[in-house]
C-alpha cells in the first residue's frame, strides 16, 4: 500500500495546511487588500467590522476572516448555515457576551454559506450586531443582494472576492511544493513550468482545488519529477465553475444573450462553449435562443424564429452532440442577422396599456353575430370586409375600444424586412389620413357582417 504522501499532519489536507497566516502569504484580491485599501487597513488598525465576504470557492473567505480574529485577537467561531441553527446562534452570542464581560475580548462569528440561512435565522443576528456583542462575518458564492435580507445588509459591509489569476495559482503551488513543514518540500518533487501551467489552468480561480490538484499528484509520484501524465490524468475531466440556478448561470446566460443581442457571434459561441462546458442542460439554452429570435431579431429577420425553433427540436430528438451543434448553429444566426426589438417593445406597451385602462368593451362593429338577437343589437354592423375595400384595406377604420386611445404600438427598424414592412405600414397611414376627410361610409360601400 502506498504510503501517505505529507508526513506531517497526514489527516490533514493540503489545502488547509497551507492557508496564509499573514496578509503577506495572501495571493490574490489585490483590490481589496492592497496598501491602503479598506480591508486591508481595517485588520492591520485592529478595527474589524461585520462584513460580508461573496466570492466564488477558494477565493479566501474563511482565510480572511481568520485573519481578522488573528490580528485583532478576537475569539473565532465559526458555523456552518448548513448544519447550525437558531439555537446554535444563541449559544455562540451567549460565549460571545460572556467573553466581551469577562475577558473584554470580543468575538468573530464567521458564518460559511450564510445565503442558506432564512429570514428568522438572520434575524437571530440583528441585535447582537446592533450592540456590538459580536462581529459577524458572512461568507456566501450567492448575491447577498438576493440570498441575504435588507436588515442585516445594513449592518454588514460587502466585499466582492475575486476568481484568482493563473499566475495567482502558479504561486500558491510553488510555495506548497517547496514549503518543507506545511507543504511537500520535504520530498525533493519538482513540477515542470508547462505542467504548473496546466494544474493551475485546471483549477479555474480555485486556490483549494489547485492545492487538492497538487496534493494528488505528489500522492501519485514516488520521487523526482511530476510527471506530465500524472498531471494529465488529474486534470481530465474537470469542468469550469457553473452554478446551476446561481449568480454565474444567470450571468452567463445574460452575456450570452448581449452577445446575440451585439451582434457578436464569436463572443456569442464562447459564452454557449462556457455554459455546455459547465454542464448547463441544452434544452433550457434552446429555450432562452427561441426568446432571443423573437426579442431581439423579430421581424427584421423571421427565419431567426424558425431556425431556433429548429435546433430546440434537434437537441430534444437527437441529444448531444448533435443538438448542441444545432444550438450553435442557430446562436451564430442569429448574432449575425437584423436587428430589431420593435415587436418586444409593441408587446409590453400594449400590455400596460391593457392592464392601465381595464376591461374596455369591444366596439359592436367589431363583434361577431352567429344569432339572430345579435343581429338585432347591432353586432357586426357596419363592419368594412377589408378584401372588398380598395387595395384591400379599409382606410379610416379604427379597431380599438372606445376610451383607449389610439396608440402606435409597433414601429418597425430601419433593417432587414421590416425595411418593408415600415414602407408598407407607412403607405397605410397614408391612406388613412386621405380617409379622414370623406365620409366614414359612402354608399357605394360594402357593409359585411362575418
Amino acid at each position: 500500500m502506498r504510503k501517505l504522501s505529507f508526513s506531517a499532519a497526514p489527516v490533514t489536507p493540503l489545502a488547509d495546511r497551507m492557508r496564509p497566516r499573514t496578509l503577506e502569504e495572501i495571493c490574490g484580491q489585490s483590490h481589496l487588500l492592497a496598501p491602503g485599501k479598506p480591508l486591508r487597513r481595517a485588520i492591520e488598525s485592529d478595527r474589524p467590522h461585520s462584513m460580508v465576504l461573496w466570492g466564488p470557492s477558494g477565493t479566501g473567505k474563511t482565510t480572511l476572516a481568520r485573519l481578522l480574529a488573528a490580528y485583532s485577537g478576537a475569539d473565532f467561531r465559526r458555523l456552518s448555515a448548513v448544519l447550525s441553527g437558531v439555537k446554535d446562534i444563541r449559544e455562540a452570542v451567549a460565549e460571545a457576551r460572556k467573553l466581551r464581560e469577562g475577558e473584554d475580548r470580543g468575538t468573530i462569528l464567521f458564518i460559511d454559506e450564510v445565503h442558506r440561512f432564512n429570514k428568522a435565522q438572520q434575524d437571530a443576528f440583528l441585535p447582537h450586531v446592533e450592540e456590538g456583542t459580536l462581529i459577524f462575518i458572512g461568507a456566501t458564492t450567492e448575491n447577498p443582494s438576493f440570498a441575504l435580507n435588507n436588515a442585516l445588509l445594513s449592518r454588514a459591509r460587502v466585499y466582492v472576492l475575486k476568481p484568482l489569476q493563473i499566475e495567482d495559482l502558479e504561486h500558491v503551488i510553488d510555495r506548497a511544493l517547496s514549503d518543507p513543514v506545511r507543504g511537500a518540500g520535504g520530498r525533493g518533487l519538482t513540477l515542470d513550468p508547462k505542467q504548473r501551467r496546466l494544474l493551475a489552468e485546471a483549477a479555474d480561480g480555485d486556490a483549494r482545488r489547485a492545492l487538492n490538484l497538487l496534493e494528488l499528484a505528489v500522492d501519485l509520484t514516488d520521487s523526482g519529477e511530476i510527471s506530465a501524465a500524472v498531471v494529465a490524468e488529474l486534470i481530465a475531466g474537470q469542468v469550469r465553475r457553473f452554478d446551476k440556478g446561481g449568480d454565474l448561470f444567470y450571468d452567463q446566460i445574460s452575456a450570452l444573450h448581449k452577445s446575440v443581442r451585439g451582434s457578436a457571434p464569436d463572443a456569442a459561441l464562447y459564452w454557449l462553449a462556457r455554459m455546455i462546458d459547465g454542464g448547463c442542460d441544452p434544452l433550457y439554452i434552446a429555450r432562452r435562443v427561441v426568446r432571443m429570435a423573437s426579442e431581439d431579431i423579430g421581424n427584421a429577420d423571421p427565419r431567426a424564429l424558425d431556425l431556433a425553433l429548429n435546433a430546440w427540436k434537434v437537441q430534444e430528438r437527437l441529444g448531444s452532440p448533435e443538438g448542441e451543434l444545432a444550438i450553435a448553429q442557430a446562436v451564430v444566426y442569429l448574432a449575425c442577422a437584423a436587428k430589431s426589438n420593435a415587436v418586444y417593445q409593441a408587446w409590453n406597451t400594449a400590455l400596460e396599456d391593457a392592464r392601465r385602462f381595464g376591461s374596455l368593451e369591444v366596439p359592436v362593429h367589431l363583434r361577431n353575430a352567429p344569432t339572430r338577437l345579435m343581429q338585432e343589437l347591432g353586432y357586426g354592423r357596419r363592419y368594412r370586409y377589408a378584401h372588398d375595400e380598395p387595395e384591400g384595406y379599409a382606410a379610416g377604420e379604427s379597431y380599438f375600444p372606445d376610451g383607449l386611445p389610439h396608440p402606435g404600438y409597433y414601429a418597425p427598424v430601419d433593417r432587414g424586412l421590416e425595411i418593408r414592412i415600415c414602407e408598407k405600414l407607412a403607405r397605410l397611414r397614408e391612406l388613412d389620413r386621405a380617409a379622414a376627410g370623406q365620409e366614414a361610409a359612402p354608399a357605394n360601400r360594402k357593409v359585411r357582417r362575418e
